[in-house]
This record gives C-alpha cells, structure tokens and sequence, in this order.
C-alpha cells in the first residue's frame, strides 16, 4: 500500500497474523512454560540449581524469546505496510516505537544468555546471588521494552480506529493494553510495591492482542483491501 491510500494485498494481513501468532506463543511459551517455573526470586542457590539442573529447557526459552523478537520485526514491518495509507506519520511512528522494544528485547536476552553460563559453569566459583541478579536485570528490561511497546499500542490504537479495516472496539482494545503497558513498566521501575497489583490486568492486551491476531489471520477482506477509511 503506499502513502496515498493504495490497496493493501490480503496476503499482507496473513503473513502479519501469522508473526503475531508465534510472537504471541512464542512470548507466552518462554516466561510462562519454560523460564518461570525454573526461576525462585526469594531463593538464589535453588534457581541457580535450577538452571543447572534443567539447562535444555531455560535456553529453550531464550530461543522462544528470540524468535519472538525476529517475528515482532517482520510484524512492525508488515503493520507499517498495512496502515500506512491511513496516516504515513502515525504508522512510521508506531514502527519505530516497536523496533525500539524488539532491539530492548532482543539485546536483553544476553542477560538470560550470562544467567546460564554462570549456572553451567563451575558451582563452586558462580555464586547463585549474581545469577538472580542477571534474571532480575532480565525482567526489568523487558518492562522497559515494554514501555516503548506502550506507545506502539496507542498509535496502532489509533490506526485501527482511523480505518476501515478492523472494528473500532479492537483500536480502543490496544490503546487500553498500551496504558496497562505502561502502568506495569513504570511500576518496575519507580513503585515496584504497585506490580502486584497492575499485574492482573496483563489479561487485557493477552485478550485484545489475540484478537487481533485472530483478526488479521481470520477476517475477510477484499481482496485488495482499502487502505484508508472513505472521506
């Protein structure tokens, strides 16, 4: 689609599900499944045993998170391309805002990666204390990932609304999962007393991002989709 509102291939709409389906599995898989079962903030010596002990299953998880960021690189590209018949300015923008939380993301895995080696190496020369801390510096920048994530959402928020393509109430969905987004990084960082509590509303972008998915994936469009609401 280009900048003057040019259709848009269907094709686009389901290469761009399909990423966002392994980013949401992928995501889910590696904090959920694979990394928080093995992990014990209040006990350093039994999650750097942990580690050790189920070290297929901890980098697993790292590989989970890499293909989540490779797949939410194609997928700012392909939502670029999706929306940008509908503001050039507004989908640049949100591109850039998710690129920035896939290099934050991306980058930060090499805290995971510096976790294990720790783990795997020698027992009697790691100490588990530096190992938590490595985990604890993992889980703080992907909250300030998220941050800029938070952005993302309220500019594709405000896209989806602006277009024809998806119902108002998925656009008004995503500006709501930047604010929990935000709320949740902010919490990280400056009152972390407050995370217990923003926490439970995570349901809210898990919920509204697959139904984007779902959207992108499922939906019928034309077969050259609009690429902007009709004035």
């Amino acid at each position: 689609m280009s900048s003057n509102g040019a259709p848009v291939s269907v094709s686009l709409f389901r290469l761009a599900g399909l990423a966002y389906l392994v980013i949401i599995l992928a995501g889910v898989s590696a904090e959920a499944l694979l990394r928080g079962p093995l992990i014990d903030y209040s006990d350093a010596a039994a999650t750097a045993i942990s580690l050790r002990e189920n070290s297929a299953q901890f980098r697993l998880s790292i590989a989970a998170d890499l293909a989540m960021a490779l797949c939410d690189a194609l997928l700012a590209i392909l939502l670029f391309l999706v929306f940008r018949g509908i503001s050039f300015s507004l989908a640049l923008a949100a591109l850039v805002f998710r690129l920035i939380q896939t290099v934050v993301i991306a980058v930060n895995l090499l805290a995971l990666q510096a976790a294990w080696l720790l783990a795997a190496g020698d027992a009697s020369t790691s100490e588990p204390a530096n190992i938590l801390l490595l985990l604890d510096t993992h889980r703080h920048g992907y909250d300030l990932g998220l941050a800029f994530f938070a952005v993302n959402c309220f500019l594709t928020g405000l896209l989806v609304i602006r277009s024809a393509l998806f119902p108002r109430l998925l656009g008004i969905g995503l500006a709501a999962s930047g604010i929990v987004y935000l709320a949740g990084s902010l919490s990280r960082f400056f009152a972390p007393a407050l995370l217990p509590a923003v926490q439970p509303a995570y349901v809210v972008p898990l919920v509204v991002e697959s139904a984007f998915c779902a959207w992108l994936l499922l939906a019928r469009f034309p077969d050259r989709a609009p690429g902007a609401k009709p004035a």
